[in-house]
């Protein structure tokens, strides 16, 4: 199988764990934004983004490192040396980590002692799922990895329901929904993955090799948290944690982006390293790129288009002013996979630095616009600096791929004019002499989604396909 053809296979195996148990937890958005108040979401989401931040500083990302370092292992020997260091350094790291969050919210908050073990035991969770998933990922079970994200989103979603609905614990019992999930999901699979077998002794050497690879990740990975954080630290302190639950919610749509393409880019960082060695990986990287690039902008003019319809439907009116501020948040999403993509290359190529110097400048840039701007343009100031953020480090690496591999750029005046039109309709509503009359505004956000869908399917026909023949094939085989 050429390796296109087992990106594609990879991804949809994965895209079927995760696809429809994030359908059913944006089906739930309705029931969170009536149940929660802006300021308990605000609360949530401010913790989550918390998470994201310390997890990789708490592991030095060794889990990234050991998936890469097991793409190339050729031996049971050699994978576990890799296993057995990463397990290691996550364990001492997490112990650390337990000691200090206990001392620290004891001095510097007002938190209940459950709610203390709730934030804790949060964060202890989600490194255990990215560990037990960057494990079944490296030792090629990309079925098993599918199955566990289908067994972690229904578990997910069950317990937030009743910890939300049955026990009514608000922004704590989500934080306990999740906790229990992802330990209960990580426990399935390493216990599937036999992982005793794998650990062994502590390697100097290999450390430090290892530590090499993820320790320029940890910036990279900081400073997106950052970008994220920042936004909702500053929105918190210097508006409410209201506001940071309007923004929190105006979110929730991008992150669709993020996650059809992330389905992609699990399944893409171990295709860019292994086709490394190939004569024709110019040729690959550029087709996959070209692929990558049409139909993420499909995805983001058509949920753009979509949204004056779907809005009202999923989101409870407390919420409304979270509308304005979408199409900004999209676009940002849009330069921030594009420039992932790039990433997985750099991580193809082992230079794991240039990742995080990109993210750094841009973390301080968009810190920057925050505390400029907040004060004048509240919740836009986020969403500004989130764009100006993602841009820059789309366009310094965009630029730094070259030393490696030569992309072609496609057309842009295009696409750039169908975006135009897209958002014109999308803020039709609040135009004067167009926003008293609900018949116009409903017929244009028609139009515009119609211009959407078609400009999307002509853009994509190729690629689509592609995918119905080999679709076809998997049929007729059965």
């Amino acid at each position: 199988m050429n390796q296109k053809k087992q990106l594609m296979k990879n991804t949809f195996i994965i895209a079927i764990g995760k696809l429809s148990t994030q359908i059913l937890s944006y089906l739930l958005l309705p029931l969170y934004s009536s149940k929660l108040s802006p300021s308990e979401y605000g609360t949530y989401d401010f913790i989550c983004t918390l998470s994201i931040f310390l997890c990789p500083v708490i592991t030095l990302l060794m889990e990234e490192s050991m998936f890469r370092y097991l793409i190339d292992a050729e031996s049971r020997v050699q994978k576990k040396k890799i296993i057995s260091q990463t397990i290691i350094y996550t364990f001492i790291g997490t112990i650390i980590f337990s000691i200090l969050a206990v001392a620290i919210m004891l001095i510097w908050t007002k938190y209940t002692p459950m709610y203390m073990f709730a934030i804790i035991f949060f964060v202890v969770s989600n490194i255990l799922i990215g560990l037990s998933n960057a494990l079944s990922r490296g030792l090629g079970k990309i079925k098993l990895y599918s199955i566990s994200n289908f067994i972690l989103g229904i578990s997910t979603i069950i317990l937030n329901i009743v910890f939300i609905l049955v026990i009514k614990k608000g922004a704590e019992g989500l934080l306990w929904a999740n906790t229990i999930a992802n330990s209960a999901t990580a426990i399935l699979i390493l216990i599937i993955l036999k992982l005793p077998k794998y650990i062994g002794r502590f390697d100097k050497e290999l450390m430090k090799d290892m530590i090499k690879y993820s320790a320029p990740l940890v910036p990279n990975s900081i400073s997106w948290s950052i970008i994220n954080m920042s936004d909702r630290l500053i929105l918190t302190q210097m508006i409410n944690s209201a506001a940071n639950g309007i923004y929190a919610m105006a979110n929730k749509f991008p992150n669709i982006i993020n996650v059809l393409y992330g389905y992609f880019y699990t399944a893409w960082k171990e295709s860019a390293a292994r086709i490394i060695k190939d004569d024709n990986k110019k040729t690959y990287y550029n087709s996959i790129y070209h692929d990558t690039k049409r139909f993420l902008y499909a995805v983001t003019i058509c949920l753009i288009a979509i949204m004056p319809f779907a809005f009202p439907i999923f989101i409870n009116k407390t919420y409304n002013e979270a509308y304005i501020y979408i199409p900004i948040v999209m676009i940002a999403t849009y330069y921030s996979n594009l420039s992932s993509f790039y990433g997985g290359i750099f991580s193809a190529y082992r230079d794991t630095k240039i990742m995080g110097s990109t993210t750094i400048v841009a973390a301080i840039i968009n810190l920057l616009i925050d505390f400029a701007l907040v004060k004048y343009l509240k919740i836009y100031a986020a969403c500004i600096s989130t764009l100006v953020a993602t841009l820059i480090v789309y366009i310094y690496r965009k630029k730094k791929l070259k030393r490696y591999i030569k992309l072609r750029e496609l057309k842009w005046k295009g696409p750039m004019l169908f975006l135009v039109i897209v958002c014109l309709a999308y803020y039709a509503k609040y135009i004067p002499g167009i926003s008293e009359n609900v018949i116009l505004i409903w017929v244009i956000n028609v139009f515009s989604l119609l211009i959407a869908i078609l400009y999307s399917l002509a853009n994509n026909w190729e690629f689509l396909k592609g995918i119905i023949r080999s679709v076809k094939g998997k049929i007729k085989k059965v």
